[in-house]
């Protein structure tokens, strides 16, 4: 399953954890909050992104973390 970062502008306490399925979240010294964890497929990403939205908290960037984001079957080319 692929596991997914999605930082925002803010803190959020540790309660909102499971309104946001479940996903840690980690507030940064810099005034940002990070959101981790497993997000199954495109809609529950932007299920996610939504309550980001209705919290009126800025988005400020979604990652793909780690090994699970890459598709075993693209290769680089090589030159």
């Amino acid at each position: 399953m692929p596991v997914s970062e999605i930082r925002m502008k803010g803190h959020l306490d540790e309660s909102w954890s499971e309104w946001f399925e479940g996903l840690t979240i980690t507030n940064l010294e810099s005034g940002e909050a990070i959101l981790s964890g497993e997000i199954v497929d495109q809609a529950a990403l932007h299920g996610v992104l939504s309550k980001v939205r209705d919290l009126n908290l800025p988005l400020i960037a979604v990652s793909g973390v780690g090994p699970e984001r890459q598709d075993p079957t693209i290769r680089s080319a090589r030159h």
